[in-house]
């Protein structure tokens, strides 16, 4: 009938033909007689459908079409239409296969149209794989995204800007999380959205004319789904390492078999790093977001694995962006649990590391102030340090080590006296305030672990080390402790802090050790008395064996690094000093007394064996043995304040280090013995100053009462300087003379009593220096006359008058010179005669 109908119809000519062409764009309708009369593009698009499906596209005819599609062009657009809609009503009708030949079609024309005339074919082709998209049927989701995979790995000359990519975000995305029931299709139809996620992001990201891929409604959609197929690897990946670990034997894997997890990763890796610094806070927010809403910090393996993945795929200049989002999301999350706050800072300290290296001047001190900011905070909103609160803190303090180790060193001096600098000061003494110095100065000890030193001038600059001191005197325990730590950290150069780290007056085996060079020596002389005043302060402070013992050890690395023939008279005050405390002191213990003693021997032991002096290490192993006869309890181990009897004798003078036995040893060994001789032992620092050091005042004032007329005939030498400058270069001591010479230079000395009143003199002085303050100092230096003035006055004016002389008698010699003589004087005509 339909033919009948098609072709029998009794209309007129016109009519006709008309309603001929109308009928018969039916595809049903192949009779003879209407395909001879249909377009060419038509023919040839029906041509390439088998009678049976099964049979597949035609191919000599698909080659036909191919051949008439790129010698007419402009034909594209209306066979991409035409394939359009035969696949359309086929989709209607159930008809898969013949919808699968239309799309292979569609694929193969894409391949073979030229760059030029791409566009007119495009919108087609995009409008077939939405259709499939749309189907129920999954095979065609499937196939649909390969096309479209296709079409996006083709490079376009022309943007096409009214092509948006709305739908297939939508669906792809859509697609990845997909749940069917058969685990196979599952995973393929996620791999599918996850192919087709890739593809938009390659077609969109590289031209800036199309849509905008980076908008937040489109991140939105993509990034979590890439999230949620790549927490299924991470889980994976956990249950392999567990499996692993158990010892059973290892899976064998196809590496050529994508997985959704795995490609799922790549396209992350490649959005991440296509990303530019504009866009990449697009892609951060979506995946916090994620991370919060699912509960995916606590555990954190997902939450660590996906930023790694993110810092090493994004642009090196970008990386420090990553960090300081994390940290403001840490910003905005300060009052959930201790323990999301805690992985966030863990993720925040195995990431930290990445973003070091690009970060320099003043972006490196930002992160170092955000982390710091995070402690004050934390230690600011809780009253009370709980183990959770305890280990985010921790967590930041890693990872404050970790952002520094990859630092240069110069840079980490400049994070060390930036940290130092936001300590607060000992004068704040409230409890917030305590725990605030002792989380910070964590923090500097984490940064001096790292730091690698080879000058102590370098490692510790007066800007640093002058605050460090401070804190050595607090009056808590830990604190002090803490600051010990920074100072063996940075004194230690031969890794010997855990040999010394036990109180004793036996060889250190595994002891390393080299001569300190000439600038360490230097050092030695400039801070090494301040140094030293800090650590008898720090020992007299406490009593229990932990600070004592971190107090011994710092000392005991000073010795060996610093120590050598032009220190060790410094060293030996040093040591005197803390025999001094434990005698003259009433505020401490008997116990803490016999702990200083066992410290003050251990420490000589030791600069007798670093130094090689012989007799030293002779006159301290007497000691030792008259010791373990009469007062064992003076010798190490340190005794315990809750262990030990309090019933002691420590009026042994005998069983001392003497200061004159000191002088002697140094004197039989040939060195230099003067300042240990003339000098006096470390006190206990009494003024406000904390970093206060021995002035000159205090040094002759201390000096000249202990100096008698025999040691000052034998201090003289001429080549003293030199000598004490020349490294290696030692001065033994002079024979007394009995010359003329002596003997009238004796005899021109002043009196006791002259002696006596210049000695109360500069008493006076420096009692005014010391108890004065410094308006009175200020009057009493200032001049009662305007003398200097005056004399100035008076040489300006002398100077003047002489020039003004030395003027007058210059045009008086021009004048005199350009005179005539008297008898060349030509006598006018009228006295001619």
């Amino acid at each position: 009938m339909a033919l009948i109908r098609c072709c029998f119809e009794p209309v007129e000519l016109p009519e006709f033909f008309d309603t001929f062409i109308q009928k018969c764009t039916d595809p049903t309708c192949c009779c003879g007689c209407c395909s001879a009369l249909r377009p060419r593009y038509k023919r040839l698009v029906d041509n390439i459908f088998p009678i049976n499906p099964e049979d597949g596209l035609v191919k000599s005819n698909m080659e036909k079409l191919t051949f008439y599609s790129l010698s007419s062009p402009d034909k594209l657009d209306r066979i991409g239409e035409y394939l359009y809609q035969k696949a359309t009503k086929d989709i209607n009708r159930k008809r898969y296969k013949f919808v699968e030949i239309a799309m292979e079609a569609m694929d193969l024309l894409l391949q073979a149209c030229h760059a030029q005339t791409l566009n007119l074919f495009v919108e087609s082709f995009l409008r077939m794989v939405q259709k499939l998209l749309e189907d129920s049927n999954p095979n065609l989701q499937i196939m649909a995204t390969n096309s479209f995979v296709k079409f996006a790995n083709i490079n376009e000359d022309t943007p096409s800007y009214h092509r948006r990519y709305d739908f297939f975000v939508s669906k792809f995305s859509s697609m990845c999380h997909g749940n069917h029931d058969n685990v196979e299709l599952r995973d393929n139809i996620r791999l599918a959205g996850i192919k087709g996620l890739q593809g938009v992001i390659r077609k969109t990201v590289s031209d800036d004319l199309v849509e905008n891929i980076w908008e937040k409604q489109h991140m939105e959609k993509i990034v979590p789904s890439l999230l949620f197929n790549m927490q299924f690897c991470v889980n994976v990946m956990f249950v392999k390492k567990n499996y692993l670990a158990s010892g059973d034997l290892t899976p064998v894997e196809d590496a050529t078999n994508v997985t959704p997890p795995i490609l799922a990763e790549e396209v992350l890796r490649e959005l991440v790093g296509r990303a530019s610094y504009g866009h990449i806070r697009s892609v951060l927010k979506p995946l916090l977001t994620h991370m919060d809403r699912h509960e995916l910090w606590v555990p954190n393996t997902f939450a660590i694995h996906t930023f790694r993945i993110v810092m090493i795929s994004i642009q090196p200049q970008y990386s420090y962006t990553v960090v300081e989002t994390l940290m403001q999301h840490l910003d905005n999350n300060f009052k959930s649990s201790p323990k999301t706050r805690t992985s966030l800072a863990v993720v925040l300290s195995k990431i930290i590391a990445i973003a070091a290296g690009e970060s320099v001047g003043p972006s490196a001190l930002d992160i170092i102030n955000n982390l710091l900011t995070h402690l004050r905070t934390s230690v600011s909103t809780t009253t009370e340090i709980t183990a959770e609160e305890s280990q985010y803190q921790e967590a930041l303090i890693n990872a404050l080590g970790e952002f520094a180790n990859h630092h240069p060193d110069y840079q980490k001096i400049e994070i060390m006296l930036f940290i130092m600098n936001t300590v607060p000061d000992l004068s704040k003494k409230s409890k917030g305030d305590q725990m605030l110095q002792n989380i910070l100065l964590k923090s500097l000890l984490k940064v001096g672990t790292q730091y690698s030193t080879v000058s102590f001038e370098k490692a510790f600059p007066a800007s640093f080390l002058q605050p460090l001191l401070k804190m050595a005197r607090a009056p808590h325990d830990p604190t002090r402790i803490i600051v010990m730590h920074i100072f063996q950290a940075l004194l230690d150069r031969h890794q010997n802090e855990k040999v010394l780290s036990v109180v004793s007056v036996k060889s250190y085996a595994a002891l390393s050790q080299e001569p300190p060079s000439r600038s360490d020596i230097i050092f030695t002389h400039k801070y090494g008395a301040n140094i030293m005043q800090a650590l008898i302060d720090s020992m007299a402070l406490s009593n229990r064996i932990e600070a004592l013992t971190s107090s011994y050890n710092t000392a005991a690395l000073l010795i060996v690094e610093m120590a050598c023939s032009e220190t060790v008279q410094e060293f030996l005050l040093f040591i005197l000093g803390i025999q001094q405390i434990s005698t003259t002191s009433e505020d401490i213990d008997s116990i803490h007394k016999c702990n200083l003693h066992c410290t003050a021997i251990a420490l000589l032991t030791l600069t007798a064996r670093v130094t090689g002096i012989t007799n030293l290490l002779e006159y301290a192993q007497k000691i030792i043995d008259a010791r373990k006869e009469e007062a064992p309890y003076l010798l190490p181990p340190l005794l315990d304040p809750k262990k030990a009897n309090t019933k002691m004798n420590l009026a042994l003078p005998h069983l001392s280090i003497d200061k004159l036995a000191l002088s002697e040893a140094l004197q039989n060994a040939g060195m230099d013995f003067n300042r240990l001789q003339t000098g006096a032992p470390y006190a206990l620092n009494q003024t406000d100053n904390p970093a206060h050091r021995h002035s000159w005042v205090e040094s002759v004032s201390n000096q000249m009462p202990q100096r008698n007329s025999s040691a000052d005939l034998t201090a003289y030498n001429a080549d003293a300087d030199s000598i004490t400058s020349s490294p290696g270069v030692y001065k033994k001591a002079l024979a007394p003379e009995y010359n003329f010479d002596a003997m009238k230079r004796a005899l021109a000395e002043p009196s006791e009593a002259t002696k006596r009143e210049e000695r109360e003199k500069q008493k006076q002085i420096v009692r005014a220096f010391r108890e004065s303050n410094f308006e009175d100092l200020v009057r009493r230096t200032e001049p009662k006359h305007d003398v200097i003035q005056n004399r100035l006055n008076d040489l300006f004016n002398s100077l003047t008058i002489e020039r003004q002389i030395n003027q007058n008698d210059i045009k008086t010699q021009i004048q005199a010179a350009s005179e005539k003589p008297i008898y060349e004087t030509n006598f006018p005509e009228l006295f001619y005669y």
